[in-house]
């Protein structure tokens, strides 16, 4: 079976969408970016598509279909769990000379939706003579393989991108566990500041031409300041380049995303923020430790320990040795000492359960168990993260 394939521009344009199981639950939402009206005609729908209707994305009518539904359609998707109704709305779209997709039955159908994926500006469709579990098979490897740069999309009119700036975290360590959408930009970029923290093997897939900056920061160390970052930052998308500033985790998370945010915005650059994946949360996740847990704990906090407890420190010490709930620590593996004996000193039992979890999600993570107690007599080093609280002691290995 031979098609041709065809992109549709539906913006603007009504699609009727026959049946509301899950199958017009998948495509509705695609069918919305491309811009479709939709009109959604059956006597149930899955939540996702009766929360889509209560919101005035769409309209659904509750009933079952009926002919001249389609009296104004560009496009048809026939999705019941009907053959007979599948195959009456398909005889009236062909009637009206108007393409209709039929979920059921492939031979059947005038037109088939591809296997789709999207990545860095390009969108690949599949088909498969009628096989939708072949095209998708396919969908999936292109889609791994352009994620990964194993398969090269290469601009040939620039890299598409305004001046401007991305703060893109990262994530907590392996390469892999950055958002595709901080990946997507990170292709597009023309200089990258990075951290220390940053995985490197993403700066590999970069091309020769892209501008490195170091903005390596070691603890307590000799490091770039913040105000360098922020100049370099604006400097280069004042140049008209589009710059990617790439952090370890989530650069809102203690990582002083706010000050390089302020920065863009002060010198009117334009600026996105795309989240990355804390290792206050996903640290400990890699290591088997939920930092809450039913029944265990229902709160739990995520301090830095940067500045030891005292004048200098913001953090309510007292208030969080007087709790239950889990405490997660961010660079504290100089002042954990200190830091163990605020807490215990506001209340907390000394065999309260702890866990260092150092490179969290890497191939080197180490986790090392002791107590509250031991805690500033046991080994940690950079990074780490420091968990503590019921949570900690539940012995789960991974």
């Amino acid at each position: 079976m031979s098609v041709y394939e065809v992109g549709l521009r539906l913006r603007g344009k009504t699609v009727l969408v026959v049946g509301g199981g899950s199958i017009a639950g998948r495509r509705v939402p695609r069918l919305l970016e491309a811009g479709a009206l939709i009109n959604l005609v059956a006597p149930e729908a899955t939540t996702t598509l009766s929360d889509l209707a209560a919101s005035g994305e769409i309209h659904w009518s509750a009933r079952e279909w009926q002919p001249g539904d389609g009296a104004d359609a560009w496009f048809v998707l026939a999705a019941t769990d009907d053959p007979a109704v599948n195959a009456a709305v398909a005889v009236e779209a062909e009637a009206a000379r108007t393409w209709c997709v039929r979920s059921d039955d492939a031979e059947a159908s005038d037109a088939w939706t591809l296997a789709q994926t999207e990545f860095d500006g390009v969108t690949v469709g599949v088909s498969a003579s009628g096989d939708p579990g072949r095209a998708a098979a396919i969908r999936d490897s292109i889609g791994a393989a352009l994620r990964s740069g194993e398969l090269a999309a290469p601009r040939t009119r620039g890299r598409g991108r305004g001046a401007g700036v991305a703060l893109v975290g990262a994530g907590p360590g392996e390469a892999d566990l950055i958002t595709l959408r901080g990946l997507e930009l990170l292709r597009q970029a023309e200089v990258v500041v990075s951290d220390r923290l940053a995985p490197q093997e993403l700066l590999d897939q970069l091309a020769d031409d892209v501008e490195i900056v170091d903005a390596a920061k070691l603890p307590y160390g000799r490091h770039t300041t913040q105000e360098q970052i922020n100049a370099v930052m604006v400097e280069r998308a004042l140049e008209g380049k589009f710059v990617v500033r790439l952090k370890g985790g989530d650069g809102f998370v203690f990582g002083r995303g706010a000050e390089e945010l302020d920065a863009c915005l002060e010198a009117g650059v334009p600026v996105e923020v795309v989240p990355g994946l804390s290792s206050s949360i996903a640290g400990p996740a890699a290591a088997g430790i939920p930092v809450t847990e039913r029944g265990v704990v229902h709160d739990f906090t995520v301090a830095t320990g940067h500045v030891p407890p005292g004048p200098q420190s913001k953090v309510n010490w007292a208030a969080l040795g007087a709790g239950n709930g889990t405490i997660v620590l961010l660079m504290a593996v100089k002042n954990r000492a200190a830091i163990a004996a605020a807490l215990l000193e506001g209340g907390r039992d000394a065999a309260t359960p702890v866990r260092i979890v150092e490179n969290a999600t890497t191939k080197n993570q180490t986790v090392r168990p002791c107590t509250l107690a031991s805690l500033g007599e046991t080994e940690a080093n950079h990074p780490a993260v420091i968990v503590i609280g019921a949570v900690a002691g539940r012995g789960r290995e991974l």
